[in-house]
């Protein structure tokens, strides 16, 4: 897998894991629930996609207009 958006915004990632989803593209996110085991440290989360489905992927999230928040 590889991260598509790393982000500490929570809505960033809701929003781009919607874009997947009704694109059919599976897609983790990763450390969501580090914030639990470190109180007060603001731990940006990975939105991961598999290696085939990252073209289509990023080509959706840049249709839905997160285009710049893309891991280059």
């Amino acid at each position: 897998m590889i991260p598509l958006i790393v982000t500490t915004d929570p809505a960033t990632i809701a929003f781009a894991q919607a874009i997947l989803k009704d694109a059919g593209i599976e897609h983790f996110v990763m450390d969501e629930n580090m914030s639990v085991l470190e109180p007060g440290i603001m731990i940006p989360k990975r939105l991961m996609v598999l290696g085939e489905d990252a073209a289509e992927a990023r080509e959706a999230l840049i249709d839905a207009g997160i285009g710049h928040e893309l891991k280059v």
